[in-house]
């Protein structure tokens, strides 16, 4: 951790239960001994928000019908703004040493990065499906990205996660903060606004946390789904930095490599997630088109379209 630096962390949380537990316990053993650790309360009713309290962390309590992916989030950058940096956790992100927090926020002593993002370690009892995407997204190797590097990345140069995510406060608000009214993926669209603006994203292959989840077959055609209506909702990220055609051509191919080498029985599963992500996809880009009735099936976050018809 930089000298003279404040560092602030941000958990949003909502019945956490015991992995929020283990998350915040963890929390408190890091090395980096941040300012503040924020916990953004969406009314628990398993005493999450106790936890936090007993745990040392300053609380917000909010209605669960007012979380929003970005606007709860800029919230707490406003309350934080002193702070020189900001990291950003979900409930479910367990750090994976105590050094994990301090090896994020080393990467700010280069002044070109305004975002950095941790890797992502399958979680334990992960399924292979589940194990390797990760392992895609998250390689062992770090890097730094500018918009130059759209030219052979395509949108995956704005690639982030707010499951574990440092962001320079000074940047943050030069870009605007964190965006509201999003069904998800704030944290894309401020590193794409970095990016323009000529800041760096970095990926810390150093700072890894435990963090995945086991979809169902209709969790993940409903991901999908939503990572659709996201796409058509800021479309301005995909005619200024590419389409994600290539980059699932690129996982199939690498899914289907790790699951001959490692467990070829979850083959045909995964054929057939293939073809509902991609058909999620598709209608998810042409949720215009939909009868509500229709949306309300398909979507993971329903509470999205009570403010969003």
């Amino acid at each position: 951790m930089t000298k003279n630096q404040n560092v602030a962390v941000i958990v949003p949380i909502f019945n956490g239960g015991t992995v929020w537990r283990h998350c915040a316990s963890i929390l408190q053993a890091s090395h980096c001994r941040p300012t503040v650790i924020l916990a953004i309360d969406s009314a628990s009713s398993d005493n999450s928000d106790k936890f936090a309290l007993d745990a040392g962390f300053d609380l917000i309590r909010i209605d669960k019908n007012d979380f929003d992916h970005g606007g709860t989030r800029q919230m707490a950058a406003e309350r934080l703004r002193d702070c020189d940096i900001l990291i950003y956790m979900t409930q479910d992100a367990i750090l994976a040493s105590p050094a994990a927090l301090e090896s994020l926020v080393e990467v700010f002593n280069d002044p070109s990065i305004g975002v950095a993002y941790g890797r992502q370690l399958p979680r334990k009892g992960a399924s292979p499906i589940e194990a390797h995407a990760r392992l895609f997204n998250y390689p062992a190797q770090s890097n730094k990205r500018t918009l130059a590097d759209k030219k052979s990345m395509g949108i995956k140069v704005a690639f982030s996660s707010d499951s574990f995510a440092a962001y320079r406060t000074s940047a943050l608000f030069a870009v605007g903060g964190f965006p509201e009214k999003l069904i998800f993926g704030e944290d894309m669209v401020v590193a794409a606004k970095m990016l323009q603006a000529g800041w760096s994203v970095a990926y810390v292959a150093e700072a890894e946390v435990f963090h995945s989840h086991g979809y169902t077959l209709l969790q993940e055609f409903k991901r999908y789904f939503d990572i659709g209506v996201f796409h058509d909702n800021q479309g301005w990220m995909l005619r200024e930095l590419g389409k994600p055609e290539g980059e699932g051509y690129r996982f199939v191919t690498s899914e289907i490599r790790y699951l001959l080498a490692n467990a070829p029985q979850y083959l045909p599963s995964a054929a057939l997630r293939t073809v509902l992500k991609y058909f999620g996809y598709k209608l998810g880009l042409g949720y215009r088109r939909l009868p509500k009735r229709v949306i309300d099936r398909c979507t993971m976050h329903k509470r999205f379209w009570l403010t969003n018809p």
